[in-house]
Order: C-alpha cells, then structure tokens, then sequence
C-alpha cells in the first residue's frame, strides 16, 4: 500500500503503490457497537434486496424495473410507459433524498445502505474471514507460494464467490424481468431459455468481478457518488472525523508508553497504533482529514474506542462529528441550505401524491387513423376514424368495455364489436368510427370527450380531434 502522510494523502489513492499498481486491501476485521448496528441494518436490507422481488401486493411484484418492456412496480404499485412522468419524479425525489442527507450526515449511504456495501462487507469478506483469517493471515497467505494450503483455500473461496455471486443474478433479473417470468424460465430449464443462461451468466461474471477483484475500486474509481460528496459536504456536515485537536495536542501522536502520565507531556491523544488504517476497507488514513474514498462504514470508530478503552483514554477520539464540532465546539444546527433542500423534497413529495391520486387504473389513448380525413354520410352525418389503445395498470380483468360520446351527440361505433375485456395487466387495440351530424360541430376540428365504460360504470375519459368540412364553421 503506498505511504499516504499528511502531505501527500490527496495526491494518491490509498489502494495505489509507488509504482501506480493495486495495492491490494486487507482490513482487520472489524468488531465492536458500531459494527454490531451494521449487521442489523445489513441483515434486514439483505433480507429485503434477496425477497422483494417475489412479494406481491395486489398481485404485483413489490419490486420490479423492467426497462426493455418499461413497465415498473414501486411497492406493488404498477407504472406504465403512460405514467413515466411519475417515474421521473420519483428518481427526483430519491436523489434529493440522498442530497439532503448527505449535506447533513455525509456519505452515511455508502457504508449504511449501498448494495455495493452491504454484500461486500457482510457478505463476501465475512466469507473471506471464515476461509482466509483475518489481516495478518490473509497478507501471509497472499505472500506463501502455491503451495496446498494455498491452493484449497483460494478454490474454495472462489467457488463460493461464484455460487453467491450466481444467486444475486437470480435477483437481480427477477428485478428485470419480473420473479413469474424467471421462475418460469428455471422451471423449463436452461437448455430451453439459453438466452436467459447466457444473461444470468454475464451478470453472474460482473458481480463476481465486482465482490472478487473490483472491490473497494468501486467506491473510489467507478461510483460518482464519492465526488458528489465533495461539493455537497460543508463544515457543518455530520461525517465520520478525527478529533485531530484531542489528538494531536502541543506535542503530536505517539507511541503510548507504560505508566505514561501523558497529559502532562503534551502529547495527544493518538497513540499512533495504526488499527484505524489497519481496519479501513478503503486503505485510508481517517487521520488525514476528510477523503472521498471513506464510505463512513465506522469500522475506524469501533477500532480507535477499543485502543482508548485500553490504554485507558476518553472514547470518541474518532466519531461521528462536524469540522465546526471540532473547532469551534459548535453542535449540529439545521441550517438554511438543510431547510432549502428539505422544503424541495417537500414540494416534491407533494406533488408526486397528488399525481398518484389522479393517477387512473386504466389508460385510454384514441387518435385519428394517419392520412385519413373525415367522410360525408347521408343525412348529413360525418364520420372519422380512430385506432385506441386501452392499457389495464390493474392485475382485474376489466370486462364490458365499450365507448360514449360524452361531449357532442352522435355514435361511437367498434370495428370488431362492442363489450370486449382487457386483461389484468394487458393491453387492447383496436379501431373505431366517430359520427357526428355536422350541425353539431362548431368549426372544421373540433374536441370531442369520450367515455369508457366497463359496463354502466365510467372508468375513463379521453378527448381527441374531430375534423369536418370547413363550411360548417
């Protein structure tokens, strides 16, 4: 790993040696109340991330985001191609979400909440630890030739890398293309949905380059989030810091000597032992101040309070805390930017509940057949024609469906016939007749409102162009 001092730490990346190559990370193992709530969290968003595709609410998938058929579900609630807007709004509201707290809290998402995180910290590392050792046993390991030992382990972990990074593809395409479909394809068996197995098989290579190799990379190469960091984070922001006032004092960190009556030497708190950097799954040093490779995992935190602990020092040395806590003893106030960023996601979260309340289960389109212009009947009637969709967002069939002009009398007349279904979830298609007498028209196009019907009772209401000949002005 290369040597980050307090010079050149933003020079280099803590993952780099002199020579520019990976320098591959070991952390220790980290241990202690921080960890601990950790693992809780990261236990229930597994559980969540692994179910949430084969939850059904109302018959739909909790979770799902089928981009090629672009239809979506967002806690059982189906989104259309139609309702793309609300989509949008959402992913609006999610990112200003993760804005606001990153201005508060800092990158508290990333070692809290992020998939990348939680798979590679309790999943695929604790996995490591079962197999390799811990820092010290890992590092030898890497150093010993291929020798049997070597070679058992390191099989070993890669199969079970492979195996786990299979079932996350699993998921992740039940997220895709829905949890029905997949358990379909698995049920029929590979052989007869290749193109299924070569997907799974690339995701499942990605994931397992991810969690095996890629690693730590992600969050400092790959993730723009990281460098997002740095333009929403100010002094006031909640982060993951060293209390360097404590810890260096007059005199600086140092070793911590026996029988040491250190307050009077002048000397900080820091004993200097490196556990911070040794548990850091990053490589960095917290020490240095603020780096956008910190995930604000708190692995550092539970490290340094059991080096205090023992040599009988205040805990908190590194905590959760703001530049303005640790100069100038200034608590965390809730700042105008904070309040801004809170009244937009307000807004926000309020326009997008009003649109869900107007939001209609069923979606009509009706538009004028291309190239066609309207035709004169007798008894001066004139007719034009249509091509409607009928898209059902519900998983009810919805039966008797027929049309009513609403706006202007005349007729609504079906190609096929009257009374058809749309399945749950399904789509219908199909052309129609408008006629009108022309003293009913105010101009050479007009509006008209039709309903849809499914039975007596209106679902629907659409409006679309009507065209009639100009001298009935």
């Amino acid at each position: 790993m290369a040597e980050q001092g307090q010079e050149n730490f933003r020079d280099t990346i803590g993952t780099l040696n002199k020579e520019g190559k990976r320098a591959w990370v070991f952390p220790k193992k980290p241990d202690g109340k921080w960890y601990t709530y950790r693992k809780y969290v990261s236990y229930i968003l597994l559980a969540f991330l692994l179910s949430a595709p084969f939850i059904k609410v109302n018959g739909n998938q909790f979770l799902m985001f089928n981009v090629l058929e672009r239809r979506f579900n967002i806690f059982g609630f189906p989104f259309w191609p139609q309702d793309f807007h609300l989509f949008v709004i959402m992913m609006i509201i999610g990112l200003v979400f993760i804005i606001l707290f990153t201005v508060a809290f800092g990158r508290i998402f990333c070692g809290w909440i992020c998939p990348q995180t939680i798979f590679l910290e309790m999943v695929f590392r604790r996995i490591e630890y079962w197999i390799d050792g811990d820092r010290g046993k890992q590092i030898r390991l890497d150093k010993m030739p291929w020798n049997a030992e070597k070679i058992k382990k390191r099989v070993l972990k890669w199969i079970i890398f492979f195996i786990i990074s299979f079932i996350i593809a699993n998921v992740f395409l039940a997220y895709l293309i829905g949890s029905d479909q997949l358990i379909r394809y698995i049920s029929e068996g590979p052989l007869n949905n290749i193109s299924t197995l070569i997907s799974l098989l690339i995701f499942t290579s990605v994931f397992y380059f991810i969690f095996a190799w890629f690693r730590e990379q992600v969050c400092i190469i790959a993730c723009p989030y990281g460098r997002l960091q740095g333009v929403l984070l100010d002094n006031k922001s909640i982060i993951v810091a060293y209390d360097h006032k404590r810890g260096e004092k007059e005199a600086g960190r140092a070793k911590f000597k026996k029988n040491e009556d250190r307050p009077t030497t002048g000397k900080g708190d820091c004993i200097d032992c490196f556990q911070c950097v040794h548990v850091c799954p990053t490589g960095i040093d917290i020490r240095n101040g603020t780096q956008l490779e910190c995930v604000n995992c708190t692995a550092c935190i539970d490290a340094c309070d059991h080096m205090m602990e023992s040599v009988n020092l205040q805990k908190g040395l590194i905590r959760y805390t703001s530049e303005d806590e640790i100069e100038k003893e200034e608590k965390f106030k809730f700042t105008p930017r904070l309040k801004g960023y809170t009244a937009v996601l307000g807004i926000l979260i309020a326009v997008l509940i009003g649109m869900l309340f107007l939001r209609n289960d069923v979606e009509a389109t009706i538009l004028r057949l291309p190239g066609q212009l309207y035709e004169h009947k007798a008894d001066n009637i004139i007719s034009n024609v249509y091509t409607f969709k009928l898209v059902n967002k519900t998983v009810n069939d919805i039966e008797d469906i027929s049309f009513k002009l609403l706006s202007h009398k005349g007729t609504v007349n079906l190609v096929s016939h009257d009374g058809f279904k749309v399945d749950g979830q399904g789509l219908a298609e199909g052309t129609l007749f408008i006629e009108l007498n022309a003293s009913a028209l105010k101009g050479d196009k007009d509006r008209v409102e039709i309903g849809i019907y499914s039975g007596d009772q209106l679902i629907e209401t659409t409006t679309t162009a009507f065209l009639g000949p100009r001298s009935y002005k």
